[in-house]
């Protein structure tokens, strides 16, 4: 596995994924401040050293809330297709193609939607939650209470993308819940980027900020606004 050049936050954040005391560990920030990658990277980690059996990689079909691309044909594994392919970018950063491939075949890497986890019962798995600010508390929830011994859960999301409505989002709600001492012993972590830990690119990090301005400026004159105005 590649090993990258990380920023002392994300060594630590790696760090505390890897822990044996960490069960589930929720992970915040905006884009391009290499949430998923890390994710990834503690997933193959854990794997690699036969801690757990294989990766469940779970990501929301929702949409943006701008477009839609219609019904999609075909099963279940069809219609993720087009939804795998941030999970699939990720594994083949760290992994060589042919080394993904084998995990494929092996069934070590399973990707599923979150209205498919009901039922499961995720033992020593690696479960990665992605786009979390598009799933509902329920979700969240549904998909929290599979891990079973020895499983080790990542989720991650950017509280300002959400294609939901604000008030459906259950991220926010969750990251509150679970930023607790009481959380914290029970194996539970909730971490937080800002703008300053995007390492994608400079001209993220500075669209991120134009945009976070804009949204400030734009709740500003919202807050403002009063009927007969």
């Amino acid at each position: 596995m590649r090993e990258l050049p990380w920023t002392p936050k994300q060594k630590e954040i790696i760090s505390l994924g890897l822990s044996k005391h960490c069960k589930a560990l929720l992970i915040d920030g905006p884009a391009g401040s290499s949430k998923s990658i890390i994710s990834m990277y503690c997933g193959l980690k854990l794997l690699s050293e036969k801690k757990v059996s294989d990766l469940q990689l779970c990501r929301s079909a929702v949409e943006s809330a701008d477009n839609s691309l219609g019904a999609i044909p075909g099963d279940v594994k069809d219609k993720m297709g087009v939804y795998a392919s941030p999970f699939h970018e990720k594994l083949n950063e760290l992994l060589i193609p042919s080394q993904v491939q084998a995990l494929i075949n092996d069934s070590r890497i399973n990707i599923i939607p979150p209205n498919y986890c009901r039922g499961l019962n995720w033992a020593s798995k690696f479960v990665f939650i992605e786009e979390v600010q598009n799933f509902t508390c329920h979700q969240i929830a549904t998909c929290m209470t599979r891990l079973g011994e020895y499983s080790k859960c990542i989720l991650a999301g950017d509280s300002d993308q959400s294609d939901l409505p604000k008030w459906k989002s259950g991220w926010e709600p969750c990251l509150e819940l679970f930023d607790t001492e009481e959380a914290r012993e029970n194996g539970i972590y909730v971490v937080r980027f800002t703008e300053d830990d995007i390492m994608r690119s400079e001209l993220c990090k500075f669209i991120v900020q134009s945009f976070k301005k804009l949204k400030q400026s734009q709740e500003q004159v919202k807050d403002s606004w009063k009927p007969g105005n």
